[in-house]
């Protein structure tokens, strides 16, 4: 009896063995891979299920279907197998800006009266808070009176969110002035410049003193300019969750660091030759505005094309101010190509201009038109990695974009 029973418990464990081998391997998905095509700046809308090739870690892949999507509307659809591809659209305005000025103002202008219809969610990112506007909103308020609050908002929000950093150069500003126009003993030279900073302290502290100043407001300055990688990760997880279609325009302000003028500072470097902690500090300068960056990259990256989104990096490049005795020094370059790589790796259009409207232009106009390729893959594995997608177009001068891959989750 024991023995029977011990063969019943095998049996039983081997069917559910059996079972499972069964489940994984009838386990099927489903991917879908948004992809833009261009010759030169136009997109190419004439292409057929025939012209694209897939191919998964390497392995083509079969292509189930292939649909051309333009705004909202499938245009045109070759299926082997039936999808239902949803084309709710959600927009993701996310302002990093210090500073709002008309530019941003008739972006948003643009956005409401040209892009945005009924039926589209909105979803507003500043730096203080994050909105959602869902697809009704238009059925309660005009585009113009939509426009109009949310100019303000942003205008606000920029203004309180990056108080501090705004501050902090400034005071950047007063120290390199100062030190612009101290004498080695730490008292001004020029007497139209020392009521101003004696008033802060600056024209009259010691020379030592006044570099140790400017370096910890250097380090204030990289601290509030630092990207926090596990924000990140949860807004690529929080994209993912959104349905239909996503679209993310990242407005991101240049950042220009005062800086002492060169010939001071190695006037400076001549002087103080026998004071080393000094030097140290001089030398520091140089160095201490540069942004590591604080994230991985290609773990971001990954995310973000998990996500099933197109990122749309705009470098918004306002004029670099002018300040006597001081230099302003871009350091946006290191933040520049991490976003930059985070939109290629979703699909998405990079550009950098002091002109808004046009680069946001352009953006929509890149972002609007697409094609939507679904396919299984083969030998599908929920392992958790990172599978990287490869679509090709058999016209060789031709440019494809599109997400980098998925997570086999």
């Amino acid at each position: 009896m024991k023995r029977f029973l011990l063969f019943g418990c095998l049996f039983l464990f081997g069917l559910c063995v059996f079972s499972q081998q069964l489940a994984e391997q009838a386990v099927v998905i489903n991917i879908e891979v948004p992809v833009r095509v261009f010759q030169g700046g136009t997109f190419v809308e004439d292409l057929t299920i025939d012209d694209f090739e897939i191919l998964e870690e390497g392995i083509p892949q079969r292509i189930e279907a292939v649909y051309l999507i333009k705004k909202r509307t499938v245009e045109r659809s070759e299926e082997k197998k039936r999808f239902v591809p949803s084309t709710e659209r959600t927009f993701f305005l996310f302002f990093e800006i210090s500073e709002y000025n008309s530019e941003i103002g008739d972006a948003i202008d643009y956005f409401h009266e040209n892009v945005l219809t009924p039926g589209d969610n909105i979803i507003i990112v500043t730096p203080l808070n994050t909105y959602k506007l869902r697809s009704r909103v238009l059925e309660f308020q005009s585009k113009k009176q939509l426009s109009k609050e949310l100019k303000e908002l942003v205008r606000k929000e920029a203004l309180m969110g990056n108080a501090e950093y705004r501050g902090a150069v400034k005071d950047l500003i007063g120290m390199a002035k100062s030190l612009a126009t101290s004498s080695p003993d730490g008292l001004s030279n020029n007497a139209a410049l020392l009521d101003e900073y004696s008033l802060s302290g600056y024209g009259r502290m010691p020379i030592e003193k006044q570099l140790m100043k400017y370096l910890n407001i250097l380090e204030r300055i990289r601290k509030l300019r630092r990207v926090d990688q596990q924000k990140l990760l949860k807004f690529a997880e929080m994209l993912k969750n959104e349905s239909g279609q996503k679209y993310v325009f990242l407005l991101y302000q240049r950042e220009s660091i005062p800086q002492i003028e060169p010939s001071i500072l190695n006037k400076y470097l001549t002087e103080f030759q026998d004071k080393p902690h000094v030097l140290q500090g001089l030398y520091s300068m140089t160095h201490t505005s540069r942004r590591d960056i604080s994230f991985d990259v290609e773990l971001v990256k990954q995310a973000y094309a998990d996500s099933s989104i197109s990122i749309h990096f705009l470098f918004l490049t306002p004029a670099i101010k002018h300040v006597q005795g001081v230099y302003f020094q871009e350091r946006s370059e290191d933040i520049f190509g991490a976003f930059r790589e985070m939109a290629n790796a979703t699909g998405g259009f990079v550009d950098a201009s002091a002109n808004l409207t046009s680069s946001f232009k352009r953006a929509i106009n890149a972002s609007e038109n697409f094609y939507l390729l679904y396919y299984s893959p083969e030998n599908y594995k929920k392992d958790g990695r990172f599978k990287e997608i490869k679509v090709r177009v058999k016209e060789k001068n031709l440019k494809v974009v599109h997400r980098m891959g998925y997570f086999s989750n």
